[in-house]
């Protein structure tokens, strides 16, 4: 005759069935029907009884803790990052499903879901020496610190990373020396988790990632449209494993961790090659690394994708195919500045131009032209490339960008000796460009008959044409923000931002704004007699010249993006 439950043997399984039978939480029938199913699939009696939902995990852990007078945890609020680590060997506690809650002494606190099993004490008091005790734990609570953790930093990158890539080390970048070490490890969860991020990184069409330790945890943030957002936290053991694969695959150096580096990788991602750049930064607790994705796709849009307007883009045409002078595009740190420079010199690239670029670094590899990194260990910097560059008989020249009066000089005076050339500059808007040259020294006749065209730029989120909705800003905001009354007569619609699956809140890409302000010959007078930027602006708006703020809010009127994205980007 088969054994009553009350005549079972006293095993962990039949004591977490007593207590939930004696609670009134399962009929005797029930508790016997799922410590069969346990023993079927060699899984714990917990475990079966939360798989059939008979039972809330938060309510199991209240009837253990009142039925054998132990301590209940919240595991919620504890940081996985500050509890013990190397005390219990990590396939241990995922094999018994528990976790180390902290260490007094020579007493060692468990927490876990099923504190009848004395086989997991046992096995904890031999390999630690220390005298465990039980404290209860919510098993989902429970389940996704173990899943978050990992029994080790390599199964966690590999269930985070799983599958297979096809995304290779372009033979060009790989170094002889370092082609063993890359075959090794080729498998690695490290190398696997990396190309995940590159993956995902692409796939969202993310312009930046950032790899950041911290004293508790490392995170993974992506910047999508301008945006950073968080993407993961692996653990913080592989960090510096991490940094040493990207070093390796961008040629740093691995043993060099005090200065900061910058470096490059071509990556082979499927059947097309995408250029990274890395920038490495010793911070408190490690490297932080940036990988800037260079997609030579993006230099290949066309004037009319970047988002200039009819009046603008005539403008910049114009200034371009003249056959010298000087062409600045200003903006901050990843306003797009590169990719309009680059547009302007695949318009210009013919069979019979000869085009030369000084960058630091050369960003996107563009064929018939030649192109040069600045290095200023070996001496070659903007200048020094400058000077060479008049000797190697160029039409267009592009320099990365103007930092100093000797740069400065040797520009202008290409461009006054026939040739035409393109630079940046880190400056607001248009006329105060004017102001950062005089400010550097350059003598305002060299600026007034060099330079023909400076345009600054913003880059706002557009906005996503699936889901955008119909919005009523108030009047008065509309006026403050620059409308006329004219323009509020109920002949467009304003749209703001929903949210859908295939964007990023309610925004997919981005478009710029555009200030294009040509130097005319009321501005060179304005120039030669050392007028200020404001007086420069005041003829330019005369002219015609729309400055940020108005050329956004065509952008609005057009339903391309929302108020709120200019206001945040020209709020000068």
């Amino acid at each position: 005759m088969e054994p009553t439950l009350a005549e079972s043997p006293q095993s962990a399984l039949s004591g977490v069935a007593r207590m939930l039978v004696h609670a009134g939480k399962l009929q005797p029938k029930q508790a016997e029907e799922l410590i069969r199913q346990a023993r079927e699939k060699k899984a714990s009696f917990v475990n079966s009884v939360i798989a059939a939902g008979v039972i809330s995990p938060t309510d199991l852990a209240h009837t253990l803790s009142s039925a054998l007078a132990l301590p209940l945890l919240d595991l919620s609020a504890m940081d996985p990052q500050r509890m013990p680590r190397d005390i219990v060997d990590a396939k241990l506690a995922h094999q018994y499903q528990v976790v180390v809650l902290g260490r007094r002494g020579s007493r060692l606190f468990i927490g876990g879901a099923d504190p009848t099993d004395q086989d997991v004490m046992e096995r904890i008091k031999f390999a630690t020496q220390l005298s465990p005790e039980w404290v209860i734990v919510e098993h989902d609570k429970l389940t996704r610190m173990l899943q978050g953790s990992g029994s080790s930093a390599s199964e966690t990158l590999e269930s985070m990373a799983g599958g297979d890539f096809d995304f290779d080390i372009a033979e060009e970048e790989a170094p002889q020396q370092e082609a063993a070490e890359l075959a090794d490890v080729e498998d690695a969860p490290v190398v696997r988790f990396l190309q995940k991020m590159l993956v995902d990184a692409i796939n969202l069409r993310a312009s930046d990632l950032h790899f950041e330790p911290y004293e508790f945890h490392y995170r993974v943030r992506f910047r999508v449209d301008g945006e950073l957002r968080e993407i993961t936290q692996p653990p913080i053991a592989i960090k510096d494993k991490l940094a040493s694969r990207i070093k390796v695959l961008s040629r740093l150096d691995i043993a060099e961790r005090r200065v900061p580096q910058d470096g490059r990788m071509k990556l082979k991602f499927g059947a097309k090659a995408i250029d990274f750049r890395i920038s490495t930064l010793p911070t408190l607790f490690g490297e932080k690394i940036v990988i800037r994705i260079l997609d030579p796709s993006s230099a290949k849009l066309g004037i009319d994708a970047l988002g200039y307007e009819k009046i603008e883009k005539d403008r910049l045409l114009a200034a371009i195919s003249r056959p010298y002078g000087m062409v600045l595009v200003t903006g901050p740190t990843g306003s797009g500045k590169t990719v309009s420079l680059y547009t302007c010199l695949n318009i210009l690239n013919q069979p019979g131009v000869n085009i030369s670029t000084v960058e630091d670094p050369a960003e996107i590899n563009l064929p018939g032209i030649n192109q040069v990194n600045v290095n200023d260990k070996a001496g070659l910097g903007f200048a020094a490339a400058l000077k060479s560059f008049l000797r190697q008989d160029p039409d267009i020249i592009m320099v990365g960008e103007i930092r100093d009066l000797e740069t400065a000089d040797i520009a202008i005076k290409a461009a006054q000796t026939g040739h035409m050339v393109m630079s940046t500059l880190h400056t607001n808007d248009a006329p105060k460009t004017l102001s950062r040259l005089l400010n550097m020294g350059v003598a305002p006749f060299n600026i007034a008959s060099s330079v023909l065209l400076i345009t600054a730029q913003r880059l706002v989120r557009r906005l996503c044409e699936n889901c955008k909705a119909v919005a009523e800003y108030p009047r008065d905001a509309l006026l403050r923000a620059g409308f006329v009354e004219e323009e509020l007569d109920g002949s467009w619609k304003q749209y703001r931002a929903v949210g859908c699956s295939n964007c990023n809140n309610g925004y997919r890409g981005r478009v710029g704004l555009y200030q294009v302000m040509p130097i005319t010959e009321d501005i060179q007078r304005i120039i030669l007699n050392q007028g200020s930027a404001m007086d420069i602006a005041t003829q330019a708006a005369k002219e015609g010249v729309r400055d940020l703020r108005q050329f956004g809010l065509v952008k609005v009127r057009a339903g391309v993006t929302t108020l709120e994205e200019v206001l945040a980007a020209t709020n000068e």
